[in-house]
């Protein structure tokens, strides 16, 4: 995944907003809240998502994943994936995915209703 696809991916979730910040870092937002950072390692685009904890145990020991800088030292499950094998294009794009959803879940009823996230109550 290069950064212009990984852009395009981000844009196709519900609600999403962009910004560029962090010395450059590509961040998206669901509710003002980050979902998916995208910025260089090592020669290629590192991608940094959240993960539940389960999936945190597992990806932080493959070759190519690791516990996302800062966030994962502040106890929270952020995994980046920065080198290769890592995951393959398929693979990380669900995980971004299911970040999205995460992060999202985490939001106010009240807030998730305004981004359209859940159908308002009739």
């Amino acid at each position: 995944m290069n950064t212009r696809s990984f852009n395009r991916f981000c844009k196709t979730l519900p609600a999403t907003t962009y910004v560029v910040q962090w010395g450059g870092a590509h961040v998206w937002k669901v509710g003002g809240k980050v979902f998916a950072i995208g910025g260089w390692a090592e020669g290629d685009l590192g991608v940094t998502f959240k993960v539940t904890p389960l999936s945190y145990e597992m990806l932080r020991q493959l070759p190519g994943l690791r516990p996302a800088p800062y966030l994962a030292s502040r106890g929270m499950t952020w995994i980046q994936h920065y080198a290769r094998p890592g995951l393959n294009d398929r693979e990380l794009k669900d995980y971004i995915r299911q970040s999205h959803q995460i992060v999202a879940n985490g939001l106010s009823k009240k807030r998730q209703k305004e981004l359209g996230l859940i159908a308002p109550v009739s």
